[in-house]
């Protein structure tokens, strides 16, 4: 490692779901690149195949700021660093949180480490690819996870939602410790909307383990064992409707065109 003075450069990748298919030119030209890589031991590991040689740091879950603080100064060493994430870093990922460090830190955008955010495709892209076309008007995209949001805030978020007529992305559905947040989401939803409204589970998208259900909105608390923080549900909106086990939302065209000529 370089323990020069000049500075160094911090990629926040995103590799996307998972497979290499699906992640960006860009995303595997920086990971190559890099001298040193970081990340969720999980994320790391979607891109074994592309770090040998390097130095690899692997960090459990709830150490963010751990990871993130390690980075910087790996940068700020004169090194070229890749923070890996799933998804989307944008997208409840990680370049907030480095952002946050490094305007604490007082980082001057034109003289400190060169930071660039790498996008990658998030789960709401992913998900929403694999079951039709469920976004195609408007929607919303709510975490069920309260460990740095208040759960009242969140319900606030669920319900204008619902209330809104919003498609919506629900991100982190449910853990082993947080069982009634999504059921109090459906209660909410069923307030506003049909019962028999579509909603979609994607557990694993475009990995080994993907597993796919189309049901609706009475239904959906039916299938605990897919529930889990990487499964992404969708829930329509009073548009959407189910064809062929997929989820369709009109964009409106049938109002304007005839559509089968």
């Amino acid at each position: 490692m370089n323990f020069g003075l000049s500075l160094g450069k911090l990629y926040v990748v995103g590799v996307g779901p998972g497979h290499h298919d699906h992640m960006t030119f860009r995303a595997r030209k920086v990971i190559e690149e890099s001298q040193i890589i970081i990340g969720y031991e999980t994320y790391v590991s979607l891109v074994e195949d592309l770090i040998g040689g390097k130095e690899v740091y692997r960090y459990p879950m709830t150490q963010e700021v751990d990871r993130a603080n390690q980075a910087i100064e790996f940068a700020e060493k004169g090194n070229i660093v890749s923070l890996v994430s799933s998804g989307d870093p944008g997208i409840y990922g990680m370049v907030g949180l480095i952002y946050e460090i490094l305007a604490e830190k007082g980082w001057k955008r034109n003289q400190g480490i060169e930071v660039e955010c790498v996008p990658g495709v998030s789960s709401l892209n992913s998900c929403s690819a694999l079951i039709g076309s469920p976004l195609m008007t408007d929607f919303a995209v709510v975490s069920m996870s309260d460990l740095l949001v208040p759960w009242e805030v969140i319900v606030k978020r669920v319900e204008a939602a619902a209330l809104g007529d919003f498609v919506t992305v629900v991100y982190n559905p449910s853990s082993k410790k947080r069982i009634h947040q999504l059921q109090d989401a459906r209660d909410i939803f069923l307030k506003y909307r049909s019962p028999n409204t579509p909603v979609a589970i994607v557990k694993g998208a475009f990995r080994e383990s993907q597993t796919i259900v189309v049901t609706d909105l009475e239904k959906m608390l039916d299938f605990p064992d897919l529930m889990g923080m990487i499964t992404t549900v969708i829930i329509g909106n009073t548009s959407s409707f189910n064809y062929n086990n997929m989820m369709i939302n009109p964009r409106g065209y049938r109002s304007k065109y005839q559509l089968v000529k």
